[in-house]
């Protein structure tokens, strides 16, 4: 069972799920902490849920870290998982994570099934949410507020750590989502356009705060 068949598999239940919803947004590849990790698919409406695949091809070395970067962004996340990887991947990462297990009864054909329903994230950062916009979103956020005098030339992180001291969670996560669905040059187009570019992901696990910090990503 290949990355590639569990991806296939899991953009057409999400396409089916959401196919009459225009607010919806499915993202392929969606970068985090500043452009510096990235998740499989994310689903932007109204709230933004992550989905991270592990196929039969894949191990669990990067979960531990992974499970502790998503858990601060989404507002929930699902793990979908090879039925082989099922018992130990579930044990490293929290309760209120969903599970789907995939099966593959016939080459290149998977089937996803549900095992733990994706419970709404006890501790989502505001930090690292706002860090999910770009440079020129950050500003256009603060301005709407009369927040931007003195931070105009800021940099892209200093623009989110003001956000994240000055408005509340709530404000934050829905004016985020509204961004990221405006956008129009995502580096991933998202489900509906198709795309198969690949992008290459090396998280190491002792590093992903440093990167995030840099902002480089994000300063757009």
């Amino acid at each position: 069972m290949r990355d590639f068949d569990v991806r296939k598999a899991l953009r057409r239940d999400l396409d089916e799920q959401h196919r009459d919803d225009a607010r919806t947004r499915i993202v392929e590849e969606m970068g985090i902490w500043a452009g510096s990790v990235r998740v499989d698919i994310a689903v932007i409406n109204g709230e933004l849920s992550g989905y991270e695949i592990k196929s039969a091809r894949d191990t669990l070395a990067r979960l531990p870290a992974q499970q502790t970067l998503y858990s601060q962004v989404f507002d929930r996340v699902t793990l979908v998982v090879a039925e082989h990887h099922a018992e130990k991947a579930a044990k490293l990462v929290p309760s209120w994570w969903g599970t789907l297990v995939a099966t593959s009864p016939r080459e290149h054909e998977v089937f996803l099934r549900q095992t733990r329903p994706a419970f709404e994230n006890p501790a989502v950062d505001p930090l690292q949410v706002a860090r999910l916009l770009w440079r020129q979103e950050a500003l256009a956020m603060l301005e709407r507020r009369d927040l931007a005098k003195g931070y105009r030339s800021a940099p892209v992180d200093k623009l989110c750590r003001r956000l994240a001291a000055e408005l509340p969670l709530d404000v934050i996560r829905l004016e985020v989502r509204e961004a990221l669905k405006a956008r129009t040059n995502w580096s991933r187009k998202s489900v509906n356009d198709k795309s198969e570019m690949a992008i290459g992901v090396d998280l190491d696990p002792l590093r992903p705060s440093a990167s995030a910090h840099a902002g480089t990503a994000c300063d757009r």
